[in-house]
């Protein structure tokens, strides 16, 4: 008896040991690095963080690509999830195609959208060809910040919707068909059964969801490194730059605190907003 007392403690223990090692002292070392400068306790790293040239921009764009990638991703995931959920053959099929992009790495990934978008890429060469531009120009530079934002911005559309599509998707399955199927027979529409059965019953897969891209939005690094370079600084980019060719920890530690301070702050909004109510909980 006393030995099954136990039992679930070391199955649990590999597992605690992994996440102190790799996730609890490398965070506790972060923090450290961060309120330390020379030796002292100090804000010193935040305020040079503060005064980096590249820091406003830097905050400016990851908080864009956050807001304009995240909810975007969220609405074509749930129509997508929707729109699964109404096959009757094929559903894993198409499922399986939509997650391919999942198993592709973000630097893989933003090489082949530089291929396809860069000046003699494939989507500026087929365009010459048919005539409706005569010369190739190259869009993915700081002399066409807007065309660069927007690039990036497709490019991770296509390379972590399915991240949502895969979390939604396991939310209407566990959806009961009977709550649709008594509203029908109420008369309600199909509008009508989606928002107000189906929206409220998949806050806990849509706070899921927006939680964990949003706080994946916030560490974009290789699409844009591939994609802009240093023609769009993002604080990810900023961190490593001052880890490793700066050679900084302090400031790169300050600028890792800054995500995860951001990163909690929306945490506790989507917790807030998206509340799930204690008898959907139980």
């Amino acid at each position: 008896m006393r030995r099954d007392m136990w039992l679930p403690y070391l199955l649990l223990a590999p597992s605690a040991l992994f996440l102190a090692i790799f996730f609890i002292y490398p965070f506790l070392d972060v923090f450290t690095l961060a309120f330390q400068y020379e030796g002292d306790w100090s804000w010193e790293n935040f305020r040079i963080m503060h005064t980096d040239f590249n820091f406003a921009p830097a905050l400016q764009n990851t908080l864009l690509l956050a807001l304009a990638v995240v909810p975007i991703q969220v609405c074509l995931a749930l129509a997508m999830a929707m729109a699964i959920s109404k096959l009757s053959k094929g559903r894993d099929s198409i499922l399986y195609i939509w997650t391919i992009p999942l198993g592709i790495s973000d630097l893989a990934a933003g090489i082949i959208w530089l291929a396809l978008l860069e000046q003699y890429g494939f989507i500026n060469t087929f365009l010459a060809h048919i005539g409706i531009i005569e010369n190739a120009e190259s869009w993915l530079n700081y002399q066409h910040p807007a065309a660069l934002f927007f690039a990036v911005v497709i490019a991770e559309l296509w390379r972590a919707t399915a991240i949502v599509l895969v979390i939604l998707v396991a939310g209407v399955g566990l959806i009961p068909k009977e709550y649709a199927e008594a509203a029908e027979v109420f008369g309600a529409n199909a509008w009508q059964r989606f928002y107000k059965i189906t929206l409220p019953l998949l806050r806990p897969s849509l706070q899921t969801a927006l939680i964990l891209r949003t706080l994946l939005a916030f560490e974009v690094f290789a699409v844009v490194i591939v994609l802009g370079g240093i023609d769009l600084p993002v604080l990810m980019g900023e961190t490593f730059k001052w880890q490793f060719e700066y050679r900084d920890a302090g400031v790169a530690s300050a600028y890792a605190v800054l995500i995860l301070g951001i990163s909690v702050v929306f945490t506790l909004f989507y917790l807030w907003a998206l509340k799930v109510p204690e008898e959907a909980q139980g």
